[in-house]
C-alpha cells in the first residue's frame, strides 16, 4: 500500500515546478517586513546613543567623543528595537543578511561632526 502513495507522489511532482529556486543563479526576493542588517545614514546620525542603550544583546556601541557607531555583526540578533527608537530614524533594516564567515565581523562609522559656529570664527 505504502508504494502506492510514493508512487503517486513522484508522478505528481513530475508536472509541477520545483519548491526550491536556483539561488546563485535566481535572486532571492525578500518580503516586505524582512527583517535584515543594520544600516545607518551616518550624516543623520547625532551620537545620542539611545540605539546602544536599547540593544538587548549590547551589539552596539556609540562614542560620541570619538564621533563613532560600531556594531559587532555576529552579537546582533536583528530585533528592531535600535531601528524603533532612533529618534533621528538614522537606522533601518535591510533586506539582505550579514554574510556568514567564520570570525566575527565589527563594522566601525565615522560619524561626521558639524562644526558648531563660534564668536572666534568672526560672525
Amino acid at each position: 500500500m505504502g508504494n502506492f502513495k510514493i508512487s503517486g507522489l513522484i508522478l505528481r511532482s513530475l508536472f509541477r515546478r520545483p519548491a526550491t529556486s536556483g539561488y546563485p543563479a535566481v535572486p532571492k526576493e525578500w518580503g516586505e517586513r524582512t527583517r535584515g542588517r543594520i544600516e545607518i545614514d551616518a550624516p543623520e546620525c547625532i551620537l545620542c546613543g539611545t540605539c546602544a542603550r536599547k540593544c538587548p544583546t549590547e551589539a552596539l556601541v556609540v562614542s560620541k567623543a570619538e564621533a563613532t557607531w560600531e556594531i559587532d555583526r555576529m552579537r546582533c540578533v536583528q530585533c528592531g528595537h535600535c531601528v524603533e527608537i532612533c529618534p533621528k530614524k538614522c537606522l533601518r533594516m535591510a533586506k539582505e543578511y550579514t554574510a556568514p564567515g567564520y570570525e566575527g565581523r565589527t563594522d566601525l562609522i565615522e560619524i561626521p561632526v558639524a562644526k558648531k559656529k563660534t564668536s572666534d570664527d568672526g560672525i
